[in-house]
C-alpha cells in the first residue's frame, strides 16, 4: 500500500476514534515503529494515539508488556499468543481503548520454523482480531506490507463497530 493510501486511512481512524473519545497505541515487533511512525504522519494524531513501544527482544516483551515467559518459550515470540499478549499489554501499559500489535519475521531467512514474510497482527479493544500474514518479498516489503496490513485491518474493524 502506497504511503497516500496509509494516510487516508490513518486520517479516517484518527477522525473516528476522535468521535468516540477512543485511543489507540501499539506494540511492535516485526514493523519496529513503522505503525507509530505512519500514525503521526497525520496531523490530529496526538489526539487519540497515546504511545508505542518497540518490542524487538523477547525481554522487552516480558519487561515492559508483561508477555509472560511462558507464552514465549512455548509458542516463540512468532506467535499467535504473544502477539495477542503484546497488544494487551500495550492496552495496559498505555491505558488506551485500543491497541494494534506486530510479530514476525522479515528475512532475509527464516528464524527458527518461521519462515520469512511470517507475520501476526493483533488488534485488541472492544472488539479482537488477531491474524496471520504470509507476505512475500525483502524485508523492507515485507515490514511495509505489516505496516499496511494493520492500519488496513484497524480501519475496517472501526467502521464495522457502530
Amino acid at each position: 500500500m502506497r504511503s497516500e493510501e496509509n494516510d487516508g486511512l490513518v486520517a479516517q481512524i484518527i477522525d473516528v476514534l476522535r468521535q468516540r473519545g477512543e485511543t489507540l497505541s501499539t506494540a511492535e515487533s516485526i514493523t519496529g515503529g513503522y505503525i507509530s511512525s505512519t500514525l503521526v504522519r497525520i496531523s490530529g494524531a496526538s489526539d487519540v494515539f497515546v504511545g508505542g513501544l518497540t518490542a524487538y527482544s523477547d525481554e522487552v516483551k516480558v519487561a515492559h508488556l508483561k508477555v509472560d515467559p511462558k507464552l514465549i518459550k512455548e509458542h516463540s515470540s512468532i506467535s499467535e499468543q504473544v502477539v495477542e499478549a503484546m497488544a494487551q499489554g500495550a492496552i495496559q501499559t498505555f491505558g488506551t481503548t485500543w491497541a494494534i500489535a506486530t510479530t514476525g519475521v522479515a528475512g532475509p531467512g527464516p528464524v527458527g520454523s518461521h519462515v520469512a514474510g511470517t507475520v501476526w497482527v493483533s488488534i485488541r479493544g472492544p472488539i479482537n482480531q488477531t491474524t496471520e500474514l504470509a507476505l512475500p518479498g525483502e524485508r523492507e516489503t515485507v515490514r511495509n506490507a505489516a505496516t499496511s496490513s494493520a492500519i488496513a485491518a484497524f480501519a475496517r474493524i472501526l467502521n464495522s463497530r457502530v
